[in-house]
């Protein structure tokens, strides 16, 4: 997608103010030598996690250890998880907090809790009680989120206010024998059993030769689960093929030509359950085409997920009233020059028109890049996200 002289002027702004700051901190970061005594923190003890069941719980039995040569005075774990997913009780040595999505990160619940205690070189500990967490009726393709840290975190300034916890305290325990892990920071897949049924809805039109008329299709995930868009994955998008006879005046938002018809992304909440994505376009009625119909369908990507394929497809409509416009000499019915046999007409330079939106092609799913000052839409995997750049917490 071109970008504007004036975004990448501020974003050139941007790039420099930040490298400004990496060297301010950098000059005063103290100086460690390669050879002093360090710690070197790593979270493991858990793995990849599926076949969990809506309504069920299971625990994080996570080991802390420490790879270096010196001995880490306090420690801190970061536990997030995806919307699926939920923390079953706090501690009252933690704080919560609901993350919503920004830039490539999907909306999250974390839970932070500090540990006033030393972390020995090549000792394995654990929480003397697992973190428990919550499968919700949404969950199906989620992730948790593992990170430990010799410093506190704090709060992420893209989330709500912390809540402090109220269960018991936790505290760390050796154990011998321990899985050491071999990173920092962690991201595993928690799957569970669930269904997420996508569908379309089609349109009936109505308007005499010569008329413009609306025509509105939707996408909607109609649950029980909340599907999440991973780059790597390619995501759903709609084709909209519209009924012969007319032309296109004006697209819908985040479509685009493609032959005879649209492909279409959406934004990445519609892929919630019960999220909805609309499109409406402006079509003219160029001539009468006898039982003309279009049609709106998602695309063909395996979607295991989805065993209900019958409402992947939907008609659109179109009832021509008034009587047949007399024939100029020299032209046809109604000033139409396209095919008289049902084929669809995208009306010639009209359907290249974009009208603000953008398609979000086959592809990687984005979640959201930041522009300066203003949202930016990007299109990606069949998702297009909205986001505001923020700076993140990672995890």
């Amino acid at each position: 997608m071109p970008t504007h002289p004036s975004t990448r002027r501020a974003s050139r702004a941007v790039a420099a103010a930040l490298g400004a700051a990496g060297l301010v901190a950098l000059a005063a970061a103290p100086a460690v030598s390669a050879g002093d005594p360090a710690p070197d923190l790593v979270v493991g003890g858990i793995g990849p996690m599926d076949g969990l069941k809506p309504g069920s719980t299971f625990d994080l039995p996570v080991t802390v250890a420490n790879k270096g040569t010196a001995a880490a005075g306090k420690v801190w774990i970061r536990y997030a998880v995806t919307r699926g997913l939920d923390f079953a009780e706090v501690p009252t040595n933690c704080f919560a907090q609901y993350v919503r999505s920004y830039d490539e990160m999907p909306e999250l619940w974390t839970v932070v809790c500090g540990f006033d205690q030393a972390v020995e070189p090549g000792v394995v500990y654990t929480p003397d009680r697992p973190l428990p967490v919550r499968v919700l009726d949404r969950a199906l393709d989620d992730e948790l989120r593992l990170r430990v840290l010799e410093y506190d975190p704090g709060a992420d300034e893209n989330g709500t206010a912390p809540v402090a916890g109220t269960a018991a305290p936790v505290r760390l325990v050796e154990r011998p024998g321990g899985a050491r892990g071999s990173a920092s920071v962690v991201h595993l897949p928690v799957t569970s059993v669930n269904t997420a049924d996508f569908r379309v809805t089609g349109a009936e039109l109505k308007g005499a030769v010569g008329d413009t008329v609306p025509m509105s299709v939707e996408f909607v995930n109609a649950g029980p689960a909340w599907v999440m868009g991973r780059p790597d994955t390619p995501s759903v998008s709609v084709t909209v093929t519209p009924p012969a006879g007319t032309s296109v005046v004006k697209p819908a938002m985040f479509c685009k030509a493609k032959g005879e018809a649209y492909r279409c992304g959406m934004l990445a909440g519609a892929l919630d359950e019960g999220g909805r994505q609309g499109y409406t376009f402006k079509l003219k009625i160029d001539r009468r085409v006898a039982h003309a119909r279009g049609t709106v369908a998602l695309s063909t990507e395996a979607r295991p997920f989805d065993p209900r394929k019958a409402n992947d497809r939907a008609d659109i409509v179109l009832e021509v009233t008034g009587a047949q416009p007399s024939v100029p000499p020299g032209g046809s019915p109604g000033g139409g020059d396209g095919p008289a046999d049902g084929s669809p007409s995208t009306g010639g330079g009209a359907a290249t028109a974009n009208g603000g939106g953008h398609l979000a092609e086959t592809g990687a799913p984005a979640r959201g890049v930041a522009g300066v000052a203003a949202a930016a839409l990007v299109t990606g995997a069949g998702i297009l996200v909205m986001a505001r750049r923020r700076t993140r917490s990672h995890v």
